[in-house]
């Protein structure tokens, strides 16, 4: 007989026996009785059909054992059923949960019934109860938790003979204290005493001893011994636990070392905490295989530049590489890559030594990425119009890029500018040019003494609407001057620049003291002729530009210095008079003034 043959027929006659059938002679396992017996021994509920072949074999005792049986599990489940709402009142679930009535199937009447007979519950027990919201039975289980707790310690420091119970008694939150080693107050020890909880208190002296030899002991390794209470109440001695747990110190117990003079304690303090820093930074930066965990190691001071977001030297570099601390060097760098992105989200300009450093790391994207935001921010700055943003990178961002950082436009980069037509008017970048340069030569006059430099310098000056600038640099006494050509120079681009500024007179008087210290120049003549200009004395005007194109002049200079006049002139019935003037003495010749003639038309 096979194995599983023998099994059932084990089975198969135990079933007999139990149910009172041991009678029926046949005992094989594919009998009807088999599986009759079987379903009654699991519960299952027997069929008419079932009783009827009981009945028919003669079975009756087999059926009155089965009618027992079942009566008895009737009964035994309504036991259950009953023991389960007993639990649930006692442990105050709510009745109005219906996912639990009286079903001993649900997870609850195993947790309740451990609750009951072995006063605790795992994590998961715990956590079903709070998944479920039993907020009451939980509060009972955290009591039931406190009440075996405080069992437990009462039985530890000799206070069973205590009648308190409640985690609410003064005793329990002694005896926490006793646990935890923690200095009982003068109020604590009295209730022991009343209580005369004498064993505990044995304890609790027992616990001070140690503390006292403990305070010494810390005093010693803290270099902390001149403090010479020895009191375990002093407050240095929770800072020296503190110390010796290699935890933090806050403010005001440095400040109590600092008070109490103990300098040596202060700086193991530091020490420490340097130490503690260390090994996080390494921990954070990837540098723990680096054994030296002192704080006096090039390291620390390493990773604490780094954690202070500051750019690494190369010798710092060099100190990773040769340690081969390359995770560390690869942070670094990505960090002030970051940082360097931040910079350029938030308009701040690369420096040359910046725009090198990611190109030798391949981080051209933020490069790019500072390219495109700073073109966008200078061409705000410098008033660069470009509604549909088509205008391209270059040369104006390279040109505005050196105007930012105060740099002099080259030659090439000057040519360029002039050829985009970006130098012919007012604008900002022409302005900012012009400002570098008449800085430039004004510093150059300071440095060389070159006074040829000041008529350089004030011109530019005006070019870039500062004729105050001008005239100061122009406002020197020319008898200290020598050459002739000189004076005359310096004092045509000081009347130029009292015209900026409305002062005809002084104007005036600077081109004539020009004319005679150099009556062969045309520029003061020029000077001369828009000055008349201004004060719409044309024909006069005329005569000086006349001796102008006699000394020199071109015909295109003076009607430039024309053309200027006009653009300049605020009064529009003065413009519509010079034009008229212009018009009626060569219409060919001053053609180009018709275009000042219609835009006065449509003013009025």
């Amino acid at each position: 007989m096979d194995k599983e043959l023998q099994n059932s027929f084990q089975n198969f006659t135990a079933l007999k026996s139990k149910y009172h059938a041991s009678r029926y002679e046949d005992s094989s396992s594919s009998s009807l009785l088999y599986l009759i017996l079987q379903k009654v021994d699991l519960g299952i509920k027997l069929t008419t059909l079932e009783f009827d072949w009981l009945t028919e074999h003669q079975l009756l005792e087999t059926v009155e054992a089965i009618s027992q049986e079942e009566k008895r599990r009737v009964e035994e489940l309504k036991k259950l059923e009953k023991e389960f709402s007993h639990l649930k009142n006692q442990y105050k679930v709510p009745n109005f949960w219906q996912g639990f009535k009286d079903d001993i199937s649900v997870p609850l009447y195993p947790i309740l019934w451990k609750l009951n007979s072995e006063k605790q519950l795992n994590q998961t027990e715990t956590k079903w109860l709070q998944n479920h919201q039993l907020v009451e039975t939980l509060q009972i289980v955290h009591e039931m938790e406190l009440s075996q707790h405080f069992l437990t310690l009462k039985t530890k420091y000799k206070a069973i003979k205590s009648q308190e119970s409640s985690s609410q008694s003064p005793l329990y939150a002694i005896l926490k204290k006793l646990e935890t080693k923690t200095l009982l107050t003068k109020s604590e020890l009295e209730w022991l005493k009343h209580k005369e909880l004498l064993e505990t208190i044995d304890i609790v002296e027992q616990q001070n001893l140690e503390k006292q030899a403990d305070f010494a002991y810390l005093k010693e390794k803290y270099q902390a011994v001149q403090y010479h209470d020895v009191s375990i109440s002093s407050s240095l001695y929770p800072i020296l636990q503190k110390l010796d747990s290699d935890k933090k110190l806050i403010y005001s117990e440095i400040y109590w070392l600092e008070q109490q003079g103990l300098i040596e304690t202060l700086a193991i303090a530091n020490e420490l905490e340097q130490k503690r820093e260390f090994t996080a930074l390494k921990a954070k930066y990837k540098a723990s295989q680096y054994e030296d965990s002192s704080p006096l190691s090039h390291l620390y001071k390493v990773l604490k530049r780094l954690d202070l977001d500051e750019k690494l030297s190369e010798q710092d570099i060099n100190f990773l590489k040769n340690r081969k601390l390359t995770e560390t060097l690869a942070i670094a760098h990505e960090k002030y890559a970051s940082n360097l992105k931040s910079n350029v989200e938030l308009g701040k300009l690369l420096t040359d030594t910046e725009i090198d450093w990611l190109k030798n790391h391949e981080r051209e994207d933020i490069i790019n990425l500072a390219h495109k935001k700073q073109y966008v921010a200078l061409k705000k700055k410098y008033g660069l119009l470009d509604p549909g943003n088509q205008l391209p990178l270059e040369p104006f961002y390279t040109i505005m890029i050196k105007l930012e950082r105060k740099e002099r436009l080259d030659p090439l980069l000057l040519v360029q500018l002039i050829e985009k037509g970006r130098l012919s008017g007012d604008g900002n970048i022409a302005i900012a040019h012009y400002s570098l340069e008449a800085d430039f030569y004004e510093q150059e006059f300071k440095r060389t003494g070159n006074k040829w430099h000041i008529p350089t310098a004030s011109s530019y000056w005006r070019k870039a609407d500062e004729p105050e600038k001008a005239l100061n640099i122009t406002n020197l006494d020319l008898g200290k001057i020598r050459e002739s050509k000189l004076q005359s120079a310096i004092l045509v681009t000081r009347g130029a620049a009292f015209r900026d500024i409305g002062d005809l007179v002084n104007a005036e008087k600077s081109a004539k003291k020009a004319i005679e210290f150099h009556p062969e120049s045309y520029q003061p003549y020029t000077l001369m002729g828009a000055i008349y200009y201004d004060k719409s004395e044309y024909s006069k005007g005329d005569y000086w530009f006349t001796e102008a194109e006699k000394r020199g002049a071109k015909t295109d200079d003076v009607d430039d210095e024309i053309k200027r006049v006009l653009r300049s002139t605020k009064d529009e019935i003065k413009r519509q008079q010079a034009v008229n003037y212009l018009l009626k003495k060569d219409s060919q010749r001053y053609a180009w003034a018709k275009c000042y003639l219609k835009k006065s038309q449509k003013l009025e």
